[in-house]
C-alpha cells in the first residue's frame, strides 16, 4: 500500500519477540494566570540520550485525521457497559477487537456451555462497540477457546475437522441470528504456540475452509488475517508461505494484518508491500495491526510515538492488551485504572488519545527526529494548529520547526501563540491532566518559527498547540482542594440550569473549562464548559449564600463572571478562589463535602486566615489544553 505522498516514512525497524503474553507575553493579569499554570515543576530527569528535531510543514497538508491508531483489543467489561461513554468518544475510538478470551477455562471446544458464556460477551461488546460507532473485529480462535490460557484440541487434529465445521456452523449462525456486521480475524497469532500449537500447513487447510464458508454466508463483510506475532519482510518463511497460499488458492483475506509488539508500523507496511508485490498480491484497503506497543511503550511518550507512525504509514491500529481474566475485559487496555471505590480514572496516555482525538482539519508533513516522532494538523477554520511529539525511548531536547506557518490561520501581526503542555506518565499513577510547560507568543520570521521542548522523560509526551494571539482562552480543570475532586457538569449535561457537582477527575470535556477574559476587568472570566458550551452561572443572579452554581446559555451578565483571586496558604501558584462579580461570594463545595457528587453552590468567601484549613473554596486549576 502507498504511503501517504505528505508523510515521511523514517525511523528505526521493528525487532521480533523473544516472548509472548498467555493472554514573551505583556504583563497582564492574564500573563499572571498564564505563568501560574506554567509553573508545575518538569519530572525528573531520565537518562539524557540524543537532542534532536522535527520539522512541521503546514504549507504540505493531506487529508483529514482518520484516528487510525484509535482501537484495542478487547478492555470493555464482560457486559459492554463499562467503562463509560465519554472515555471512548473522547478519543476518537472506533476499534474493537474481542472474542471472549479468559472468561472460563474454554470455549466451543470444551463444550458449548463455555462457548455461550463467551459467546455473550462478544455480543454485548458488539451492541455496545456499534452503539459508540465502532467497527468490531470478531475473534473465533477465542470463542473456539484458543486463548493462550486453556488447554484443548485444535481444528483439523489427525485430519477430522467435524468439530471445527460444527463451530463455524454455530458462529455464523449466531452473528446471523444478531443481524451482526462484523470484521472477520479467522485466528490470532497463527505463527506461535499459544494461539496454533500444529503445523502451517494445518492452519492453512484451516483458514481455506474458514474463508469459504464466511464469504459464502457475509459476501460483504471483511475478512482480516494472519494477524501473525511476527513482522512482514521477505526472511519471514512463515509470512512469505502464507503468502504464496492465499495466491495459488485464491483466498487472499480483505485486511492484511500483523502485530508490532515491539515494532514499526512505518517499517512494516513498507516490508509488506514489498512483500505482496514478490507473491503477486494488491493490497486496496489500510493494514490492520490488530495489536501494537509492549506493556513498556504504553505511556504518554510510547504512544505518541506510535500515533505518529500509524497515521504516517497509513495503517490502522489497535492497541495491545496486557492484562488477563476478567481485567482483560476492563481499564481500556490500560488507557484508565480504578480507584480504591472502584471509579475509573485516566492514566497519563488516555490523555495523549485525547489531545489526539481534538486533531482535526488537515494532516500536515511531519519529519521525524531520532526515535522521535508524533502527529501534526492545522484546522484553519477552527483556528488552530495542533502539534503531538512522542518517543520511542529518546530523551533530550527537541527542537521543533514550524513552517509555512502563512498556509495557517493562527498568525496575527507576524506572531503566534504557543501552548506546549506535557503529559505525564508520573509513574503510570492516573494524573489529572497535562501540565502547561509554557505559554507565549513567538515572532514568525519568513513563516517559521521554533520552539524547544524540554524532553526529559521518555515516557512523558508533549504538545503543541498554535492559536492568534487575540484568542486568549486558558483551558483548565478545576480540583478542589479539599476533595481533590474537579468541578464537573453533572450528568454531562447540556441542559440550562444544571447545577455543578464535585466528581472524580475523569478527563473529560464535562470537566473541561475554558476561561474568557472579560474585557475591561481585571483577573476576571466567564467560564465556558468545552462539552456543553455554557457559562458557569450563579442562579437567579442571587446574593444569598447557597444559591446553587449552574450552567446557562452565555449572557455577559455579571453572575457568569468570576473573578480569580490567588490563594498562597497552600503554597500551589495555581490555586484560586473563584469569586462571583455580582455578588462578591465564592464558588464553594457545600457543606465542606469530600464525598463525589456533592453539590456546588456559591458562599460568604473565606477570610484568608482560615484558607490553609477551610479548603472546600480553593480550586487547583490545572492547565490541560
Amino acid at each position: 500500500m502507498p504511503l501517504p505522498r505528505f508523510l515521511r516514512p523514517a525511523g528505526p525497524t521493528g525487532r521480533p519477540r523473544t516472548a509472548r503474553r498467555p493472554r514573551g507575553r505583556t504583563a497582564t493579569a492574564l500573563a499572571v494566570l498564564l505563568a501560574s499554570l506554567g509553573a508545575a515543576a518538569l519530572p525528573g530527569t531520565a537518562a539524557h540520550a540524543v537532542d534532536t528535531s522535527v520539522t512541521v510543514d503546514f504549507a504540505t497538508a493531506g487529508g483529514a485525521p482518520a484516528y487510525r491508531a484509535s482501537g484495542m483489543i478487547y478492555g470493555m467489561t464482560p457486559d459492554g457497559s463499562l467503562p463509560q461513554d465519554h472515555f471512548f468518544k473522547d478519543i476518537k475510538w472506533h476499534f474493537m477487537r474481542a472474542g471472549g478470551a479468559q472468561l472460563n477455562s474454554g470455549g466451543y471446544a470444551t463444550s458449548l456451555a463455555d462457548y455461550q458464556t463467551r459467546w455473550n460477551a462478544t455480543l454485548a461488546q458488539y451492541k455496545r462497540t456499534v452503539a459508540l460507532g465502532g467497527t468490531f473485529v470478531l475473534l473465533p480462535h477465542d470463542l473456539w477457546g484458543a486463548d493462550g490460557t486453556t488447554s484443548q484440541g485444535w481444528p483439523g487434529d489427525n485430519g477430522d475437522w467435524t468439530q471445527f465445521d460444527n463451530f463455524v456452523t454455530q458462529l455464523i449462525g449466531d452473528v446471523k441470528a444478531n443481524n451482526m456486521t462484523v470484521e472477520w480475524d479467522l485466528w490470532n497469532e497463527p505463527d506461535g504456540k499459544g494461539f496454533w500449537a500444529p503445523s502451517q500447513a494445518q492452519y492453512l487447510q484451516m483458514w481455506s475452509r474458514f474463508y469459504a464458508r464466511v464469504r459464502a454466508a457475509f459476501p460483504n463483510q471483511l475478512i482480516v488475517g494472519p494477524s501473525i506475532a511476527s513482522q512482514p519482510n521477505s526472511s519471514n518463511t512463515w509470512w512469505t508461505t502464507y503468502l504464496n497460499y492465499v495466491k495459488a488458492n485464491n483466498v487472499a483475506p480483505d485486511i492484511y494484518s500483523w502485530h508490532d509488539e515491539p515494532g514499526d508500523p512505518v517499517t512494516d507496511v513498507g516490508r509488506a508491500n514489498s512483500t505482496l508485490s514478490a507473491a503477486g498480491l494488491t493490497n486496496t484497503r489500510p493494514y490492520q495491526i490488530n495489536e501494537y506497543a509492549t506493556l513498556s511503550m504504553q505511556s504518554p511518550g510510547g504512544g505518541a510515538w506510535f500515533i505518529g507512525r500509524l497515521e504516517r504509514a497509513g495503517a490502522d491500529g489497535l492497541r495491545g492488551n496486557w492484562a488477563s481474566g476478567t481485567n482483560l475485559h476492563d481499564y481500556e487496555a490500560h488507557l484508565l485504572t480504578k480507584n480504591s471505590s472502584g471509579q475509573y480514572l485516566p492514566l497519563g496516555e488516555w490523555f495523549m488519545y485525547r489531545y489526539y482525538g481534538s486533531q482535526t482539519g488537515n494532516i500536515v508533513n511531519y519529519t521525524p527526529g531520532s526515535n522521535t516522532d508524533g502527529l501534526a494538523t492545522k484546522d484553519n477554520t477552527a483556528r488552530n494548529a495542533k502539534v503531538l511529539i512522542g518517543s520511542n525511548g529518546n530523551a533530550g531536547n527537541v527542537t521543533v520547526n514550524l513552517t509555512g506557518l502563512n498556509t495557517t490561520s493562527v498568525v496575527e501581526n507576524g506572531k503566534v501563540r504557543a501552548v506546549v503542555q506535557r503529559i505525564p506518565y508520573d509513574n503510570g499513577a492516573p494524573v489529572t491532566g497535562p501540565t502547561t510547560v509554557s505559554d507565549t507568543t513567538v515572532t514568525v520570521s519568513n513563516n517559521a518559527a521554533s520552539l524547544t521542548v524540554p524532553y526529559t522523560n521518555a515516557k512523558d509526551g508533549y504538545t503543541i498547540t498554535l492559536l492568534p494571539p487575540s484568542n486568549t482562552t486558558v483551558s483548565t480543570v478545576a480540583v478542589s482542594e479539599n476533595s481533590g475532586q474537579c468541578l464537573d457538569d453533572t450528568n454531562l449535561s447540556t441542559a440550562n440550569g444544571t447545577q455543578y457537582q464535585q466528581y472524580y477527575c475523569e478527563g473529560g470535556y464535562q470537566q473541561m473549562l475554558d476561561l474568557k477574559p472579560v474585557a475591561g476587568r481585571t483577573n476576571t472570566y466567564t467560564v465556558v464548559n468545552e462539552l456543553s458550551g455554557k457559562c458557569l452561572d450563579v442562579s437567579g443572579a442571587s446574593t444569598a449564600d447557597g444559591a446553587a452554581v449552574i450552567q446557562y446559555t452565555c449572557n455577559g451578565a455579571t453572575n457568569q463572571m468570576f473573578t480569580l483571586n490567588p490563594v498562597t496558604a497552600l503554597g500551589n501558584s495555581q490555586d484560586y478562589q473563584l469569586v462571583a462579580v455580582h455578588s462578591g461570594k465564592c464558588v464553594d463545595v457545600s457543606d465542606v463535602s469530600t464525598q463525589p457528587r456533592a453539590l456546588i453552590h456559591q458562599w460568604t468567601c473565606d477570610p484568608v486566615s482560615a484558607l490553609s484549613t477551610k479548603k472546600n473554596q480553593i480550586w487547583r486549576l490545572q492547565g490541560v489544553g
